[in-house]
């Protein structure tokens, strides 16, 4: 009797968190209109993107398009500098730094010269106004952003009606599409117009729609060269429509649809032969054919294939019930799990929205730009924001937004041999810290920040993880040469250094920061020998994996691969940052570019390298919690990491506190609508803080699938669905309760053994305890040297957690449900 009791009042605790689960609102939601861009909404449909202001008087929709970029296609490779190059080689090696430093300005001044340009600045297409008569004064106003349909609604009373906005970037009709509803007929009626920063632009209406169009900027020594141009046509039941020179001006309707295209002459980085006039009418005349209701059932539908592919559960709590603004001022101080939750789904969206197949990848930025000359121009900075905005493509189940990524890669492939070789002397191709539409390759913002050659080395393991995820020898063949270009340029690149005879990269810095004042240049970086170790062994296991006739190459490759340098911990027992003991104790930086190791490469463990898990500890302590947003992020992954989920919710509370008012800085935060502080906006911050999450929840890397690594003692109980790990393997659900794992089922996509690691010891048939090392070849761990430690480091020692670890033969296609042992 007592066991039917236990097990009713277990089943009655699975079904209130199954239906918390149900019931959980994603949605962003507010209670009067924003009043700046950072308050606005953002929709996108991977091309098309908008932010939605929400002002019932006049609507603003700043639109953007994702190749309206400053400048022309062209590179921005140097000549005759590799005579510098080898000096500056020479210098590093005979200790001479600053000299070294002073070189590479020289050779590589902060300011584009006359003749280079430094990227292009990604830029708007302007705003769409819908302005509305005698909407001054409202009540019951209501706005939010619905991120499980895509949409952005508003509604408010004027002059007792009831009026309603529907706003979405179409995935179906490439369209941004905007209803307007009222509860009394003949209500509707306003004017719409454009308008646009860019110098050459006009807007005027032709055959009943508002035409806007524009070319982009010069830069540099750059002339702009995309034209675009947007078209806007309305449908309306009741009322009349009627034009003026450059507005469209609605009266009395029962209800509107607008619909809003917008083209570019942009074919590729190379070429402008597209007609965006043709373009656009075509894209409008298709959609303006259908009825809102298929039209938003087709976005809807094409929408929800990727969205609702991953759920997540971590508890109730009325906070939900205020606005969004409210939850993240309130946030430090409130138990508000569907916080954190709605904010994991919102990275989700906006990779969906941002970056879709076919298109251009996100961008600093996402697709959300309101100014000409953004920070950091927007563009592709490549030392880790680009490669952060994709941490959640694969994990988080959304493997086909990783495309435009790979598709860019192909380009920079051709693009950066030039810069390989006129740069260099050397086979394959690179690219430095930045490029931008035109897939430039060559050094941005001069010797001090620009010069590291280390951007392929970086993007590349996207390339071997996808495969590790998917298990896709087909894309793997199609992107083997540009894993194997980037191989090549390392081989050719890498100089014996004279004190141990490691081959290193020279000269390069450790991103963005410095070992003394105004001297960055160095040689042989710990992130740098870390990146390389992972070109190297990607290339090698690749050739294993397609069998093709590149042995002689591999072999070569995996000679230079056993000279690199050791990881080394210095004399405040931390991980080394330079190939030198230069670290300082009170260094603050936002970069921590040697954990690269600990994420999102897996050479080192907590498991299997202790010492180096110790030693990266302490640099992640010593640097501090607060930071930007996107090193915010980063941190939450590497807490995550060291299995410390206490650690990782501490810094997800610093990114979900109030942003800063400043235009700059480095206190990061998340403003009301949720977009990431550097400050100002950067995009990173979002997607690494939703791969951070995931990290705490599910790890797949040093041989194993770990079940729950890094969960904090807030979400003591919860669900999560559709999480995705290496092999191929797909939780279908996973749910907890008290901490610990209660069931979970896995779906094995590809087959071969499934290693689980877990705190809980699990129960089912087909469990086995591990032994020996994994023979799933997508579990293949990293060798690793043994770190060369000072003499001064101290080890305290940390408590491993003890674990579980089970093998499961799976079957393709097969499900595998456990549970854990009372």
């Amino acid at each position: 009797m007592n066991r039917i009791k236990i097990i009713a009042s277990c089943l009655l605790v699975s079904i209130t968190v199954f239906q918390g689960n149900a019931q959980q609102k994603l949605k962003l939601q507010y209670d009067k209109p924003s009043t700046n861009w950072n308050e606005a909404l953002p929709i996108g449909n991977g091309r098309l993107g908008a932010m939605v202001f929400g002002n019932p008087q006049k609507e603003e929709l700043q639109l953007n398009e994702e190749t309206i970029w400053a400048g022309e296609p062209g590179n921005n490779v140097p000549k005759n500098v590799y005579s510098n190059i080898e000096e500056i080689r020479k210098m590093l090696f005979t200790g001479k730094n600053k000299e070294a430093q002073d070189l590479a300005l020289k050779t590589f001044p902060r300011q584009a010269p006359a003749n280079l340009n430094y990227g292009m600045p990604y830029q708007t297409a302007g705003s769409l106004w819908i302005e509305f008569p005698g909407h001054e004064n409202y009540t019951d106003y209501k706005r939010d952003l619905d991120i499980e349909k895509a949409v952005s609604s508003v509604s408010y009373k004027a002059n007792g009606i009831t009026f309603k906005r529907e706003v979405f970037a179409s995935f179906a009709d490439d369209v941004v599409i905007v209803k307007l509803s009222a509860n009394k007929q003949k209500s509707i009626s306003f004017s719409l117009s454009a308008n646009s920063p860019q110098l050459l632009s006009t807007s005027k209406t032709q055959e009943n729609k508002l035409i806007f169009e524009g070319t982009s900027g010069s830069a540099d020594n750059k002339r702009g060269k995309i034209k675009y141009v947007g078209q806007a046509g309305c449908t309306l039941k009741g009322g009349s429509l009627t034009t003026t020179a450059d507005k469209l001006v609605v009266k009395n309707a029962d209800e509107v649809v607008i619909r809003i295209s917008i083209a570019t002459n942009f074919k590729n980085y190379k070429e402008l032969s597209i007609n965006p006039t043709e373009k656009a009418s075509s894209i409008l005349a298709k959609a303006s054919k259908k009825a809102y209701a298929e039209s938003f059932q087709n976005h809807l539908t094409a929408y929800q294939k990727y969205f609702n592919r991953v759920s997540l559960y971590l508890g109730d709590s009325p906070q939900s019930e205020k606005t969004t603004d409210v939850r993240i001022k309130e946030f430090a101080s409130s138990y508000d799990p569907q916080l954190v939750a709605l904010y994991f789904q919102f990275g989700r969206y906006l990779l969906i929205s941002s970056s879709q197949p076919g298109n251009q990848p996100a961008n600093l930025q996402g697709i959300w730009n309101h100014k000409l000359s953004p920070p950091w121009d927007s563009k592709y900075t490549v030392n880790i924001n680009t490669e952060m905005n994709y941490w959640p493509a694969e994990i988080t189940n959304l493997s086909e937004m990783h495309q435009p990524l790979f598709s860019m890669l192909k380009d920079l492939a051709v693009t950066g041999k030039e810069s390989a070789s006129e740069m260099y002397h050397a086979r394959g191709w690179n690219m430095h810290h930045n490029t931008d539409l035109w897939r430039m390759t060559g050094v941005v913002d001069g010797g001090f920040y620009g010069l590291w050659p280390m951007g392929g080395a970086w993007l590349t393991q996207h390339l071997w993880q996808h495969y590790l995820f998917t298990g896709d020898k087909e894309f793997l063949k199609e992107y083997y040469p540009v894993l194997k270009g980037a191989a090549q340029f390392y081989l050719d690149v890498l100089q014996e250094e004279p004190e141990h005879k490691w081959l290193v990269v020279s000269p390069s810095m450790s991103p963005e920061n410095t070992y003394q004042i105004g001297v960055g240049v160095s040689a042989g970086t710990t992130m740098d020998n870390q990146l390389v170790a992972d070109v190297f062994n990607n290339i090698i296991n690749a050739s294993k994996v397609l069998e093709n006739d590149n042995k002689s190459f591999a072999d070569s490759v995996a000679v230079a691969l056993k000279r690199l340098p050791p990881m080394q911990i210095g004399q405040y027992s931390q991980l080394q940052e330079w190939l030198h003991d230069w670290d300082k104790p009170n260094d603050k930086h936002r970069h921590i570019s040697h954990l690269y190791g600990l994420f999102p490469s897996g050479q080192i463990s907590p498991f299997r390298t202790p010492q180096l898990v110790e030693a990266a500890k302490n640099t992640l302590v010593s640097r501090g919690d607060v930071s930007t947003g996107w090193s915010m992020g980063w941190k939450v992954n590497w807490w995550a990491r060291l299995l410390d989920g206490n650690r990782a919710y501490k810094l997800i509370k610093d990114q979900l506190s109030p942003a800063p008012l400043a235009e700059k800085g480095e206190s990061g935060g998340t403003y009301p609508n949720l977009f990431d502080a550097h400050p100002p906006f950067q995009i990173d911050g979002n997607f690494g803080c939703t791969a951070g999450i995931t990290e705490m929840l599910l790890q797949s890397y040093d041989g194993v699938v770990s079940l729950l690594p890094a969960l904090p003692e807030e979400w003591k109980n919860g669900i999560v669905k559709g999480l995705r790990a290496q092999g191929g393997f797909e939780i279908e659900s996973m749910e907890w309760k008290k901490g610990k794992i209660t069931s979970i089922t896995i779906k094995s996509n590809l087959g071969g053994n499934l290693r689980l690691r877990s705190y809980s010891k699990l129960k089912g048939k087909e469990l086995n305890l591990a032994k020996g090392e994994n023979s799933n070849p997508f579990f293949e761990k990293p060798s690793v040297k043994d770190p060369i430690i000072s003499t001064k480091a101290h080890f305290s020692g940390l408590k491993i957690p003890d674990v579980f670890e089970y093998d499961i033969a799976t079957l393709k296609g097969g499900s595998y449900t456990f549970s854990a042992e009372e």
